[in-house]
């Protein structure tokens, strides 16, 4: 009998360390952002460009997170997760799909995956902003660098 004690304690053990490194690596995977082939821009540029009219600056993040940092001056905010993203994008531009158009979210995450999603769907001119809001490996982010932010209702007006 202690013999099979002894195997349920292992396999046990054996599991949940399973469970602990699934875990680690689902948290891993969607920290990191997928290679995007397109164009990028630092959060200065974007900030110059979407103020210039150069570029329609999208913050894909979500309400939640409007509110907890505001939005970028010169960025529209369209949360990612809506049905309808891809035509209210469309009605942003007009319909051209050849508009240049950068994203950006909180670390460069959501904005490449969405990046390579919009270019498979036929928007030609998408960049990223891999250092987001809050910052990544590619840069501090737009609240450390001291960029001007406001609030939703500013952004939406």
């Amino acid at each position: 009998m202690p013999d099979k004690t002894i195997r349920t304690r292992r396999w046990i053990l054996f599991s949940g360390g399973a469970a602990v490194a699934a875990g680690f690596a689902i948290r891993e995977y969607r920290l990191i952002p997928p290679s995007y082939a397109g164009g990028h821009l630092s959060v200065q540029a974007a900030h110059e460009q979407a103020v210039s009219g150069d570029v329609l600056l999208l913050d894909i993040r979500t309400p939640r997170e409007w509110d907890a940092t505001g939005v970028g001056e010169g960025a529209y905010p369209l949360d990612m997760r809506r049905d309808d993203f891809v035509q209210a994008l469309d009605q942003l531009t007009d319909g051209d799909r050849s508009a240049p158009i950068a994203l950006i979210c909180a670390r460069g995450v959501r904005s490449a995956r969405l990046s390579n999603r919009l270019s498979e769907a036929g928007f030609t001119n998408i960049i990223d902003v891999p250092e987001g809001m809050l910052g990544s490996a590619a840069g501090p982010g737009w609240v450390r660098s001291g960029l001007p932010v406001g609030t939703y209702e500013e952004a939406v007006q």
